[in-house]
């Protein structure tokens, strides 16, 4: 009996440390190579095609970064299956001068291709903009920190801002509050979500 005990356990202890050796070498190390980020202003895009109608175009914010990718090993796909992007960004508050509105987006990017640039954005609409500064041009003027950060797994891979310490917007301040009342949108919730595609790393659509 104690033969077939011993015999028992040595076939759990292996068949563990076979699990361990496999999980050891599927396990895959990231390294992303971040930009700081950059913004600018960006007329509302104009497309011809069915009746005319006129207006004229107001500026969005475009905020964007680019971020390389590489993994090791390298799968035969050369592409990273999910990167989440989450995004920080300090405007000016409307209402209160010295103060600070701090605006979130995370942004879930598939299938994105390794040792390559690709960017990530996001943008403010020109309701938006006209909400921060009382107008519907200039809205960059109305921005003070862009920060985000990069995840793989839920592991922070790399992060960058346009100035200040990285990180600054985990800080406690008196002078910036989260609002929910002026929201960011990723590419695909503007009108440029089939503009400039290669440049951008695909943007995963819940529900849909």
């Amino acid at each position: 009996m104690r033969n077939i005990r011993l015999s028992f356990l040595s076939t759990i202890t292996c068949a563990a440390f076979g699990l361990l050796l496999t999980s050891v070498a599927n396990a895959q190390a990231f390294k992303v190579e971040a930009s700081k980020p950059a913004f600018d202003d960006l007329p509302s895009p104009e497309f011809s095609g069915g009746k005319q109608k006129s207006f004229k175009p107001k500026d969005w914010l475009e905020i964007e970064a680019s971020f390389t990718v590489q993994m090791s090993p390298e799968p035969p796909s050369k592409t990273a299956e999910r990167i989440l992007v989450k995004w920080y960004i300090a405007v000016q508050h409307p209402d209160k001068k010295g103060s600070y509105l701090l605006l979130t987006k995370d942004i879930t990017h598939v299938n994105v291709p390794l040792n390559q640039e690709i960017f990530s954005s996001v943008y403010l609409s020109p309701a938006s903009i006209s909400r921060l500064t009382g107008s519907d041009r200039g809205g960059k003027g109305a921005v003070e920190l862009v920060g985000y950060e990069v995840l793989v797994n839920g592991e922070k891979v790399a992060q960058e801002t346009n100035k200040n310490k990285v990180g600054w917007w985990n800080a406690a301040s008196d002078k910036i509050s989260r609002s929910d009342s002026v929201p960011l949108l990723n590419k695909a919730e503007t009108p440029f979500s089939n503009m400039w595609w290669d440049r951008y790393a695909e943007i995963l659509i819940e529900n849909r």
